[in-house]
């Protein structure tokens, strides 16, 4: 059984290439927000008072989820979710959890070099399959089947993200919006992302003017 993260990453890469359909920063904020899915959808946590609480320390048997929700669970002040998500993403969960769906032969995983130079990792899939069984109860959500708590959390978080318009083109984007209103995770998701292109475009500003 793939986790939520896992499905948000098969989803955001081309299936022949393996390159992103967003870039790094997105992915890895929707990322860390399928962490904090998880373990909701896992009754680990809930949102008490606009703030993450740890409902259940026990682990869920996933290492990426079962590290968040100690993290989470150790935290002595209490956080919203946008600043759990933030917390959680991280390039490093991304490369590791590409390294696991390559060993579990779900992905390839290819090296070259642009140019000669610079390094560069692709990961095609290998095994189809997996993304399939994502993507056709995806689809089967949006065509009106009635979603299961993973399935909108997941709908939710690639929304957020803008991974449904890459790797939905052709469905409705009114569907997914439906589906994704008021999922305190994909609200998280969004803010966090929002937040951080401002930092930047703050950032950015600030070093021209200089």
């Amino acid at each position: 059984m793939t986790t939520i993260a896992e499905e948000v990453l098969l989803l955001a890469l081309s299936e022949r290439e393996g390159a992103q359909l967003v870039g790094s920063t997105d992915l890895d904020i929707a990322l860390g927000g399928a962490l904090l899915a998880e373990l909701a959808a896992g009754g680990r946590v809930s949102l008490d008072d606009k703030k993450v609480t740890v409902l259940d320390p026990t682990p869920l048997g996933d290492e990426e989820a079962d590290a968040a929700l100690a993290r989470i669970a150790a935290e002595n002040r209490s956080h919203k979710p946008d600043g759990w998500v933030y917390k959680l993403r991280s390039g490093k969960l991304r490369e590791r959890l590409l390294t696991r769906l390559a060993e579990r032969g779900v992905l390839d995983e290819e090296r070259s070099k642009i140019l000669g130079i610079f390094p560069r990792t692709r990961h095609p899939e290998r095994d189809p399959s997996a993304e399939r069984a994502v993507r056709d109860r995806v689809l089967s959500v949006l065509d009106g089947a009635a979603p299961d708590e993973r399935t909108a959390a997941l709908i939710a978080v690639l929304h957020a993200a803008k991974i449904d318009r890459k790797a939905f083109p052709d469905v409705d984007r009114r569907r997914f919006k439906e589906i994704a209103r008021d999922h305190w995770v994909g609200d998280a998701v969004s803010k966090t992302i929002d937040s951080v292109n401002i930092a930047v475009m703050t950032a950015t500003t600030t070093t021209t003017v200089t």
